[in-house]
């Protein structure tokens, strides 16, 4: 099976690209290679004779048809992913995840491609405050964000039914691990608290999310282009219901820390209280998580203590002056 994987440079994506690689699968990888874009996360298959990698946008039309010639399936990763920065400028995320998903799809039909698999987000739900979402449920997005990602799941399903496109649709919950861009809550508390800096947490901290490990969300993905049916919607979530200030108190005892390092900062305009999915119907399929939460979190604590080579260039710069920005520095 040959793959055209989009935004496979990114934090999901790359983890995506090793598990194709590990299942005798071909990966073209197109990356535009944005901010959060890093060619480090493949540096280990770079050399792989199954692997190639082309760097373009997925929203110019003739490189992405010469990328997916003799493509048997997408998986469509490439997206902008972080709420505050949509906030800040939605355009962008208009641009690639609306416009950039559309002319992706048009490109995969006209191609011929045997699956398209796009994959989204449980944010296009909005919140919930009790039970879990369903994929039959109605999305209602509140961020730019999510909103964007909605419009790309429309677009996804209107290919489907008017063009007969084969094509599914993940959404997953808050997914984390190694090589995750560090604006993300996880990979941002965990190197601030290894150098000492304070932990911004928004409100009262007590936003609950669902989380999954990044292999886990993978695996979920695999599933569903393998397994899927043409037309659906699945669900990738882990089953870790924890508010913000249980992650930011395990991030502090992981790393040596106390609470002396958080700082409470205003809260985001529309933030979701909470967000949880019911995952029965990818379970249908035979999938499931592999990691605990727990041992997924240490491990990827470890992982950024040992990697300072991967994540000190990346705070600094412009990420810096985002930051500061953002939260007012340290």
């Amino acid at each position: 099976m040959r793959l055209l994987v989009t935004g496979g440079c990114g934090f999901i994506g790359s983890a995506f690209v090793r598990l194709a690689l590990g299942h005798g699968a071909e990966v073209v990888n197109l990356d535009k290679l944005t901010y959060a874009g890093n060619p480090a996360n493949v540096a280990d298959v770079a050399d792989d004779e199954a692997y190639t990698f082309v760097h373009a946008d997925i929203a110019d039309a003739a490189a992405v048809a010469g990328a997916i010639a003799g493509c048997d399936a997408v998986v469509n990763f490439a997206a902008e992913s972080h709420v505050d920065r949509s906030i800040l400028d939605p355009a962008d995320f208009i641009s690639t995840d609306v416009v950039g998903t559309a002319v992706l799809l048009d490109a995969a039909r006209t191609a011929g491609v045997r699956r398209f698999v796009q994959v989204s987000t449980d944010e296009v739900y909005g919140s919930i405050p009790t039970g879990a979402f369903r994929e039959t449920d109605p999305i209602s997005p509140s961020s730019p964000y999510s909103a964007s990602k909605a419009g790309g799941d429309l677009q996804v399903l209107a290919w489907h039914r008017t063009f007969g496109l084969d094509a599914v649709i993940t959404r997953g919950s808050n997914t984390f691990g190694p090589r995750q861009y560090p604006e993300k809550l996880i990979p941002l508390f965990v190197t601030n608290a290894l150098d000492g800096q304070q932990l911004p947490v928004y409100g009262d901290g007590m936003q609950i999310r669902d989380w999954i490990y990044v292999d886990d969300h993978c695996s979920g993905i695999w599933t569903a282009l393998e397994k899927g049916e043409a037309g659906e919607v699945y669900n990738v979530g882990g089953g870790n219901e924890e508010p913000n200030m249980e992650i930011t108190r395990r991030v502090l005892e992981l790393t040596g820390r106390d609470g002396s390092l958080i700082r409470h900062v205003a809260d985001r305009p529309g933030h979701d209280r909470r967000y949880a999915l019911d995952t029965a119907k990818l379970r249908g399929l035979g999938w499931e998580p592999a990691h605990s939460f727990e041992d997924a979190l240490a491990a990827t604590v470890a992982w950024y203590a040992d990697r300072r080579d991967w994540w000190e260039p990346i705070k600094s710069g412009d990420y810096r002056r985002y930051y500061e920005e953002q939260y007012g520095g340290r």
